[in-house]
């Protein structure tokens, strides 16, 4: 078994490390490994080529999500490409294995795996993972629902359909949707667990989400989210979040992240499907380079890697 992995970066020095060295203790061991960078200015690229990393640029004022990926799947060489932020990191050294064996069937395009995030991440987005990304196995979707922090995919297929590089986000789900027109499988991958580092800002969740609506509104544009839909969702969310976390005696620690996190969430989406008009150089800033600042999951017979860094 085999595959290349392709890694999206820019200014990724305090995670990319972790990944590294997650992935050299995969029990696949043959593994290009593919960094796509876009115009670093930390140590980001020579940790990458310390760990043998093919490096691959791309110039910061031309990066879309989908663009990036492009890159990086056309430097890759084996038939299966394995895509992952730089700011995730697998939990078990078999994450490659449980990924990868789907492919097993031919009729699977892409396969996508679980995520969970750190303690330090906000409660609702412990929520949302917990949501998206079940403990159970789908062999077949019946949507094309993915996510590209942590997938797979058949490189012979990209060659047919690359990633749409005029989206502001979900290229993934876009390409998804394609391979579910032409007759192929979506799996998701319960064992393929890795750890997602987000640790957004209020206006960071915000742009995130604006972005993905913008992209969801053009990947299906019947889809609509009006104020009705804002308020609803913002409401009920905020509730269900503060219940289960008043369960997990987490509810004081986590009060106000919970309203903040939910109302730019939605209010995100709710201004993502409002916005028309081409992305400018300003927008391409804002939700392609945030400001970032630099949770355990279900008991497997799988001992987790043991980390060096952090």
């Amino acid at each position: 078994m085999q595959c290349s992995i392709v890694i999206r970066a820019f200014n990724e020095q305090a995670h990319i490390g972790r990944l590294l060295e997650g992935i050299q203790q995969q029990t696949v061991r043959d593994v290009e490994i593919v960094l796509v960078d876009s115009g670093s200015t930390d140590e980001t690229v020579s940790i990458a080529e310390s760990y043998g990393a093919k490096i691959v640029h791309i110039p910061s004022d031309e990066f879309t999500f989908g663009r990036s990926l492009n890159f990086g799947v056309r430097a890759a060489t084996r038939e299966l490409v394995v895509i992952a932020s730089a700011h995730v990191y697998p939990v078990y050294p078999d994450w490659l294995e449980c990924l990868l064996r789907p492919f097993d069937d031919e009729w699977v395009a892409l396969v996508y795996g679980k995520q969970r995030g750190m303690e330090t991440s906000k409660f609702s987005e412990h929520q949302i993972f917990r949501q998206w990304f079940p403990d159970a196995d789908v062999t077949q979707q019946d949507s094309p629902f993915c996510n590209n922090a942590n997938a797979a995919i058949r490189r012979l297929l990209w060659d047919e359909h690359s990633y749409d590089e005029t989206l502001t986000g979900l290229e993934d789900l876009a390409w998804a949707k394609w391979a579910h027109g032409a007759g192929y499988a979506v799996s998701y991958a319960a064992h393929a667990e890795i750890i997602h580092i987000h640790d957004e800002t209020p206006r960071g969740i915000y742009n995130r989400y604006r972005r993905e609506a913008m992209a969801f509104k053009r990947i299906f544009p019947e889809s609509h989210f009006n104020v009705y839909d804002f308020a609803r969702l913002t409401v009920t969310n905020i509730l269900s979040d503060l219940f289960h976390a008043a369960r997990q005696n987490l509810l004081w620690r986590s009060f106000s992240s919970i309203y903040w996190f939910r109302f730019n969430q939605f209010w995100g989406t709710y201004q993502g499907y409002r916005q028309s008009g081409p992305v400018t150089q300003h927008l391409r800033q804002t939700f392609y380079y945030p400001h970032w600042s630099a949770g355990k999951s279900d008991e497997r017979d799988v001992e987790p890697i043991e980390y060096r860094q952090g």
